[in-house]
């Protein structure tokens, strides 16, 4: 029987739910999340919300999104490894492919790894001391004739954000990398 005219039962479900299945589920869950924090959910909020108010929800959200990225990149990137055995044999050649993929995956679990446990503390301290400036001068960070110090903490704040940004554009490319190899060639393991 084709699978167009497969009747779907009980069995047939039960046999959707493998390992390949739910690999495909987290890739697609963190590359869609990613793309939705980096280009919609960040800009939306920024253009609805006033600046604190933004600020605040950024430092909610940016932790739960760090996360998931660690835990799911991680998943699987475990899979990977575990499904293509050679990538711990050829570890150092990132020109056999399935090197290549488990180092796209490692580029996600590293780059969020340092946003959740470095460079986004250090980010959200500055811009809160930022914050508290404000409100000492009277000023907006952005606003003519605002002090040495708060020149400082833009410049970190800017540095900061810069980086974790860079971190965050690599996931979502290595990501997109990722899924176009899965889609052609697929999860073809040993």
């Amino acid at each position: 029987m084709s699978t167009r005219n497969q009747v779907i039962n009980f069995q047939i479900l039960r046999t959707l739910v493998n390992v390949d299945g739910l690999y495909l589920l987290g890739y697609a869950w963190l590359f869609g999340m990613s793309l939705w924090i980096s280009f919609f959910g960040g800009v939306i909020a920024f253009r609805a919300l006033p600046r604190h108010q933004f600020g605040a929800l950024q430092h909610k959200v940016f932790p739960v999104y760090f996360v998931q990225s660690i835990l799911l990149s991680g998943g699987l990137l475990t899979f990977w490894v575990f499904k293509h055995p050679d990538v711990t044999t050829h570890a150092f050649k990132p020109w056999y492919a399935d090197v290549a993929q488990a180092y796209a995956l490692g580029t996600v679990l590293v780059g969020q790894g340092l946003n959740y446990f470095v460079v986004g503390p250090m980010t959200s301290k500055i811009m809160f001391k930022r914050q508290k400036q404000e409100k000492e001068e009277g000023k907006a960070y952005n606003d003519a004739g605002v002090s040495a110090e708060m020149k400082a903490l833009n410049r970190q704040f800017g540095s900061l954000h810069g980086i974790s940004s860079l971190f965050n554009l690599a996931a979502v490319i290595a990501l997109g990398i990722h899924g176009l190899w899965i889609g052609n060639v697929g999860l073809k393991g040993y």
